[in-house]
């Protein structure tokens, strides 16, 4: 593949920017990337493993001369950031974002953007519970979506451009309204997380249970839920404090359908049980044939060197 941007800057080296970087650089699409991350500890191990060509040793040294600015930070850190690098930015150049949240990252950095430097949202439905500059891996996006929600007012030519660089590192990209990407994000990975962590600290605190029969004794279920909250907290405080209005809606509705069940396992409601897990069974048919999951489980068998895939990380 062609170079799209001669340099790329990356803002935050955890999972997500590390896996752009060895993408990029795996398949020729950014002649120089760029790092820079707050932790010194951090911007040395990228350093040493090479995750990035250079790392910067501050925010105005990373963004200088950057064709595209990739802000891959906590969501609630965003604004600060971009009031930090907006006097830096080349004219023309092209931000970027991988939070899971739209709205409020809009709201937060849109004001400090200049005017002749291009501002797109974006983020990738992709992601594991690791984190960390050691993380990444070059296929993390491979058949994975990539959301967009540009303004009405973005330069087409450059949403095409980000395009072409996303498509490069094997995601598929759909263009997206902010508000519509914050509800169907609460649904099928916001509200599920905030479950998991739930159901993690039940288990916790039900003192009936010790910890090393939970730990023993873990099912499918359980397990996964696990994983899905050993992911960063940091993080995942953030997009619940950011997009509190499509959580708390989605919240009161699983708990409106929660009761629904809770009924029908008091009145030994057969039937109704049975209706309700068949239909929600086509759920996971259709994520299946949409090509997002495999019909073959692995029940955390995969071995350590594989990287299973995981819930979007957001």
């Amino acid at each position: 593949m062609s170079v799209i941007y001669d340099r790329v800057a990356l803002v935050g080296l955890g999972l997500i920017a590390g896996s752009m970087s060895l993408a990029m650089r795996e398949n020729g699409l950014a002649g120089e990337v760029v790092g820079y991350a707050r932790s010194a500890d951090t911007r040395r191990i990228a350093q040493e493993i090479g995750l990035v060509d250079r790392v910067a040793d501050d925010l105005a040294e990373a963004v200088a001369g950057a064709d595209l600015v990739v802000l891959a930070v906590p969501v609630g850190a965003m604004g600060a950031i971009a009031a930090q690098i907006a006097p830096h930015l080349k004219p023309g150049a092209v931000v970027t974002d991988v939070g899971s949240v739209k709205q409020a990252v809009v709201e937060a950095v849109a004001p400090h953007i200049p005017q002749d430097v291009h501002f797109i949202p974006g983020h990738p439905l992709a992601g594991t519970e690791h984190s960390g500059p050691r993380s990444g891996f070059a296929t993390l996006f491979v058949n994975r979506w990539w959301l967009l929600t540009p303004d009405e007012g973005a330069d087409p030519e450059q949403v095409a451009r980000l395009t072409r660089l996303i498509r490069g590192m094997g995601a598929s990209v759909e263009i997206m309204d902010a508000a519509r990407h914050d509800l169907v994000l609460a649904v099928t990975s916001h509200t599920p997380h905030l479950i998991a962590y739930t159901m993690v600290g039940v288990a916790d605190h039900l003192k009936r249970v010790t910890q090393s029969e939970v730990v023993k004794y873990s099912a499918a279920g359980f397990r996964d839920f696990t994983r899905i909250a050993a992911s960063d907290p940091v993080m995942w405080r953030d997009v619940f404090l950011q997009n509190k209005e499509a959580v708390l809606d989605i919240l009161g509705r699983f708990a409106e359908e929660l009761f629904v069940l809770q009924r029908a396992i008091r009145m030994e409601d057969g039937e109704h049980l049975q209706e309700y897990f068949t239909r929600t069974r086509a759920i996971r048919r259709g994520i299946i044939e949409a090509g997002q999951d495999t019909a073959a489980p692995d029940f955390g068998r995969s071995s350590a060197a594989e990287k299973p895939l995981a819930p979007p990380e957001e």
